[in-house]
């Protein structure tokens, strides 16, 4: 069995498709960051990971084109979240694997490829999730999947569009249909930010002053 799966072998996918409804109805992967648009920001940290990137977006295609990769609407005409842009990527995708990184969580990791892609070699997964740190109202630290970091076989997208055509909407129910396994981010290096989105455009300005 390989240690790993091969970079080239991976493509990489920016989920911006949202509707950014605590934004205010922004489109999301717009807003700056640091001066960069955030989907844009997050093609620059994932695209040294893997072999290539697309993005998935509903709205401003042009502006969303002008970074300079594939730009794919959701193929469903209803809006079913984060699996739509799952499936627009799987339909679209060349290569084995793919990975999905939301535009809105700007700190991920940039080793994010490299330890989900020696995961899934490993343990001869379909589907491998991230795991970050969250803290309680306690103040404790627990981890936590987090299913938009996401690497997952292309091979099941038929699985993917059975799922949403029944109605199905949750990306871990789902994934837990296949062998799916999760790698937690948790060496003393990791940030503990890493996984932190931005769901309001006060969250982003924490973000973006974050240190």
């Amino acid at each position: 069995m390989a240690e790993t799966l091969a970079r080239e072998d991976i493509t990489g996918l920016v989920l911006a498709g949202g509707r950014g409804t605590r934004m205010g109805g922004a489109d999301k992967g717009l807003q700056p960051f640091r001066g960069v648009p955030l989907a844009l920001h997050a093609l620059q940290r994932l695209a040294p990971q893997v072999g290539g990137c697309m993005l998935n977006a509903n709205r401003n295609l042009a502006q969303y084109a002008a970074f300079g990769v594939s730009v794919w609407p959701d193929s469903l005409v209803e809006y079913p979240g984060p699996l739509a842009g799952f499936l627009c990527g799987l339909e679209h995708c060349g290569t084995p694997w793919l990975l999905t990184v939301p535009c809105d969580t700007p700190l991920f990791p940039h080793n994010l490829a490299e330890r989900l892609a020696r995961a899934a070699a490993a343990e001869a997964a379909e589907i491998v999730f991230a795991a970050g740190a969250e803290t309680d109202a306690r103040g404790e630290v627990r981890w936590r999947d987090q299913p938009v970091f996401c690497l997952l076989q292309a091979a099941l997208a038929p699985s993917l569009q059975r799922y949403l055509a029944e109605g199905g909407r949750k990306i871990d129910h789902w994934a837990r249909m296949h062998r799916c396994i999760s790698v937690a981010f948790d060496r003393p290096a990791d940030d503990t930010r890493a996984f932190a989105n931005a769901n309001t455009l006060q969250e982003l300005h924490a973000l973006e002053h974050a240190r």
